[in-house]
């Protein structure tokens, strides 16, 4: 069953929402393993390539969203706080193949909670940025419309799998 994804800006925050008809250990596992990431993170026809993960404070998950043309473009996040399937803080930076931050694109602070509701799970993602242009830069960047497409892979990987 298909869920809405909401978005909302409030300066140099944008936050997003959305159900999952899973429970809370099946979502927190979804995004904390490498293997299942890889197989809804990067919105179609992009892909994510782990290529290390270690979630554990102070540690990092680094990977690359790969085009249909092998083009990969990397990211780093890096886990400040995790409180087991209730929550987890990150920054997260664009990067290149070893990892050095860029600094054309706009890193940003998330934190991912996950709330119960009966056999569902609501995900709030609040992102942070340090200002308003660098919102507005990744949304001009089709943030909303790929994460949207991530977040529906999302729902297809727990319908296959549940």
């Amino acid at each position: 069953m298909s869920q809405t994804t909401t978005f909302t800006i409030d300066k140099n925050t944008l936050n997003v929402k959305r159900v999952f008809e899973a429970p809370v250990d099946t979502l927190w596992k979804a995004w904390t393993t490498a293997e299942i990431l890889d197989q809804w993170w990067g919105p179609k026809p992009y892909r994510a390539e782990t290529k290390s993960l270690d979630f554990s404070e102070g540690g990092t998950w680094f990977y690359a969203m790969v085009s249909p043309e092998n083009e990969k473009h990397f990211s780093k996040s890096t886990f400040q706080q995790i409180d087991p399937e209730k929550a987890f803080t990150a920054s997260d930076t664009f990067c290149d193949e070893n990892g050095t931050p860029s600094n054309q694109f706009p890193g940003s602070r998330w934190k991912v909670s996950f709330t119960p509701q009966n056999e569902h799970t609501m995900i709030d993602i609040n992102i942070v940025h340090e200002n308003e242009a660098d919102v507005k830069q990744i949304l001009e960047m089709g943030f909303k419309e790929g994460f949207t497409i991530g977040l529906n892979q999302l729902e297809e990987y727990l319908e296959g799998n549940l």
